[in-house]
């Protein structure tokens, strides 16, 4: 079929079309060229030939039928699913588990804690036999130790019985495990602070992937940031897996990082309290969607004594679509079967929204017709993460110059935080009116 009604092809889209005879096409390609004429006979190698539907352009893989890609497509497209109890060998199960926030104070009291957790894995793989990774919140192991002796005393040793009992209940479950250990002793324990630390835990009972939070949720945490930077390691089916931390998913280079290294899954473990319930909600829509990667969060629910905790754990799909989602229940779960090719066919060949592929082939299209090239542009076009990679005081400095100069802010003490000197402030505030040039 030829349209009657030629347009520059830099303008046309391809997008599913129904011709005169009724034929669906799902599959497309835009050719480079301007002239329509041309494109129809445009074939190249593995490729198949060019030609016209309406006034989309189309390309039939040699190898492939219409049929067999619409059906390939449309099998993708259901792969991710909810509301059932099942996984198959191309499904990961998932489940986030919205545990209350404990309020502890010694080490027996944690490892009584850890045994409920302990059975939670066990118990749930009964109700959901397609289960094959448990997510549980940030804190969910030692809660929030608001007492600094207490944070030291109970801090923990990786390996160590902990993550023994939890191994061992992963073993015996057949299931994959992260757990929260807040915290994990610093190498220099007990003179400098712990690490805020999630571990995976394999259907073996063994580590995977030991995670510290690069990103402490400062000023009221007080955790010695992060050391070992992102990780991705293959989980259950060889489903690639990365984890982050609660305050960690509010920064959008902690999930480029996973996904450019490969991860499929990212999961957020939270202790998550009112009053930015919608805005933790959104964030990881929009990062999944951004990121094309599958997002687990669990978070915390219930009051302890200090900070309410919204919950809201779900699993989310690639596309940013929310899959399942908790309310503010104490002890609720959501599962959802997460398609380990759907999202490796949705990384190769989706186009418009490819951020990954797109974000390192800049402006392709017009590269490409301008005859510069297939790839883009590689090169990074943001002056200011040059600076934080080449001359990272400078960047601090040019954070500074939009926010503030002291850790400290005088209007609203914290705890433990040096509020800023009378004198400081002035000259800070003396510098500051002459780079606006107010005097």
């Amino acid at each position: 079929a030829t349209s009657s009604h030629p347009i520059p092809l830099i303008n046309a889209k391809v997008r599913s079309k129904v011709c005169r005879e009724g034929t669906k096409i799902t599959f497309g390609r835009v050719c480079p060229s301007g002239d329509l004429a041309a494109s129809l006979k445009t074939r190249r190698p593995n490729q198949g030939t060019s030609f016209l539907v309406g006034v989309s352009l189309v390309t039939t893989p040699s190898h492939q039928s219409h049929d067999q890609a619409h059906q390939n497509s449309a099998r993708s497209e259901i792969m991710s699913r909810h509301g059932d109890i099942s996984s198959s060998p191309d499904t990961v199960g998932v489940c986030v588990f919205q545990y209350p926030m404990p309020r502890l104070h010694t080490n027996e009291e944690v490892i009584e804690n850890a045994k409920k957790i302990c059975d939670i894995v066990k118990g749930t793989k009964i109700g959901l036999p397609g289960m094959d990774l448990i997510v549980f919140p940030e804190y969910s192991t030692m809660g929030i130790m608001y007492d600094r002796q207490e944070m030291f005393d109970t801090a923990c040793a990786i390996p160590g019985p902990l993550t023994d009992m939890f191994g061992e209940a992963c073993k015996e479950a057949g299931v994959w495990g992260v757990f929260s250990l807040t915290g994990e002793q610093h190498e220099e324990h007990p003179k400098k602070n712990p690490y805020n630390t999630l571990v995976l835990i394999n259907d073996k009972g063994e580590i995977v992937q030991k995670y510290r939070k690069l990103l402490p949720w400062t000023p009221i945490e007080g955790w010695t940031p992060g050391n070992l930077g992102t990780l991705v390691n293959e989980g259950p089916k060889g489903m690639k897996i990365s984890m982050i931390i609660c305050d960690d998913g509010n920064y959008p280079e902690i999930w480029r990082d996973c996904a450019m290294k490969g991860a499929e899954l990212i999961i957020r473990p939270q202790g998550y309290m009112y009053p930015a319930k919608d805005q933790q909600v959104q964030v990881s829509k929009t990062m999944a969607w951004c990121n094309q990667v599958y997002v687990a969060v669990a978070n915390a629910s219930g009051f302890d004594g200090v900070y309410t905790y919204f919950g809201h754990s779900a699993v989310i799909g690639m596309d940013g679509r929310t899959l399942g989602e908790c309310g503010t229940e104490d002890n609720g779960i959501q599962f959802a079967q997460l398609s380990i090719s759907g999202i490796r066919d949705a990384r190769a060949n989706d186009q418009s929204q490819n951020q990954l592929f797109k974000l390192t082939h800049r402006g392709y299209t017009g590269v490409y017709a301008n005859g510069d090239g297939e790839k883009g542009l590689a090169e990074c076009p943001f002056d200011w993460y040059k600076t934080w990679v080449n001359n990272p005081i400078l960047a601090q400095k040019m954070a500074e110059g939009v926010t503030r100069k002291t850790i400290g802010v005088s209007c609203c003490p914290v705890a433990g935080i040096p509020e800023p000197k009378e004198e400081e402030e002035e000259v800070l505030c003396h510098e500051l009116e002459q780079e606006l040039n107010l005097t």
